[in-house]
């Protein structure tokens, strides 16, 4: 099936096409896949089949299903086995889905945006199990799981202190960029082509149309003779579908999310470390780390990132802080060094940097000693 996409190509990628063609060439995607490669069998009874479950969809779930668009894959046998896979494993699902909930509404609303079918929302539950920080032992990271080479074409900086693939913001971004450009280049808009693309590689892909053809085969995807994992891909993808679209016929109990995004971006316009955003604003600092997880050393400053992700509820708190003037003067307070104390876990425990406390007490290194005291700057946000 061919899903054309609707929108006027406005893409920021510079040299779209060029782009593309030098992805084609490289080696496939490798993934973080939480599930196997292989098609389970299937199992022949489940003891949910004689309990009447009430599943307990959010509206986020029901945003979803309004724009799920590929119903009839549902009966392809590749399809209805891994939907008894997943229903075999009812508690895996429902822990993947609560850990994409900061993400699904967001990442379901930007698909929607772009006239994209539903299913691709729920491509982070197949590549990383909706886990920001996922890594593969071959080198893929993130919610889409990008290699280093594909993220530098697509230009997902990765600089000391800053990876873009585990930003969500700038990974959903372009990972929707990279699916829709493949399929307007190399496959007439077939979006099921161009995420067979995403998975093995536009090369592999081209390659195995090319043999269908010159042996007079169908050349679309549930036709294509391709790698192991790649003939799974979209398989999983219609199932998990399968499964959001009728919960309770899968004996699934969906956790409940709000159709609203979970958090907003603010803009970044001065250095800040995210322990000082937190101690100013009363917010969790593990909570802050959670959302912005392409800030390897919690840190935020103009030159690495445009946006911080904050809590939805957060954001007039964080947006008035970050835009107060600077302060003129200090507000100095004393810390008493104990036993075991370290420059970095004090400065951490009170909001500041290492340089910052070195700075303020004359520092040349990072010795101290118990009984020594520390002045401890106690500027705004926005002046440090």
């Amino acid at each position: 099936m061919t899903y054309r996409t609707t929108r006027q190509w406005t893409l920021r990628l510079a040299g779209g096409v060029a782009l593309v063609s030098a992805l084609a060439t490289a080696g496939p995607e490798l993934r973080a896949s939480p599930h196997p490669a292989s098609a389970p069998a299937l199992p022949l009874h489940h003891f949910w089949d004689d309990l009447q479950l009430e599943a307990m969809p959010g509206s986020a779930w029901e945003r979803l299903r309004d724009s799920l668009a590929w119903h009839e894959r549902r009966h392809d046998p590749r399809v209805q086995q891994w939907i008894e896979y997943y229903r075999a494993n009812p508690g895996n699902v429902v822990d993947i889905m609560e850990r994409a909930r900061p993400w699904i509404a967001w990442i379901t609303e930007q698909v929607e945006r772009r006239g994209l079918p539903g299913e691709i929302a729920l491509i982070p539950f197949v590549e990383s199990a909706y886990d920001p920080r996922a890594r593969s032992h071959r080198g893929a990271a993130g919610l889409w799981q990008f290699m280093p080479g594909t993220a530098d074409a697509l230009g997902l900086r990765r600089q000391q202190g800053y990876d873009g693939r585990l930003d969500v913001v700038a990974s959903t971004q372009a990972a929707l960029d990279y699916i829709e450009l493949q399929a307007e280049q190399w496959y007439d808009g077939d979006i099921e082509l161009s995420l067979a693309a995403y998975n093995a590689g536009a090369g592999t892909v081209n390659r195995a149309r090319h043999a269908a053809a010159a042996r007079s085969a169908p050349s679309d995807y549930w036709n294509l003779q391709l790698p192991s994992e790649t003939m799974q891909y979209l398989p999983k993808l219609n199932a998990i579908a399968a499964i959001i679209d009728d919960p309770e016929q899968y004996g699934v109990a969906l956790p409940a999310i709000d159709d609203a995004p979970a958090f907003a971006t603010v803009p970044v316009e001065t250095h800040f470390h995210l322990s000082q955003l937190a101690n100013v604003t009363g917010l969790a600092p593990d909570e802050l780390a959670a959302l912005n997880p392409g800030l390897t050393n919690k840190s935020a400053s103009p030159a690495a990132v445009e946006v911080v992700l904050v809590p939805i509820d957060h954001e007039e708190t964080v947006l008035a802080e970050l835009s107060a003037p600077a302060a003129t003067g200090t507000d100095d307070s004393r810390h008493l060094v104990q036993r075991g104390d370290s420059l970095s876990a004090i400065a951490s425990r009170h909001g500041i940097t290492v340089a910052e406390l070195r700075q303020h007490n004359g520092l040349r290194g990072d010795i101290i000693h118990a009984g020594q005291v520390l002045d401890i700057p106690r500027r705004s946000l926005a002046s440090r």
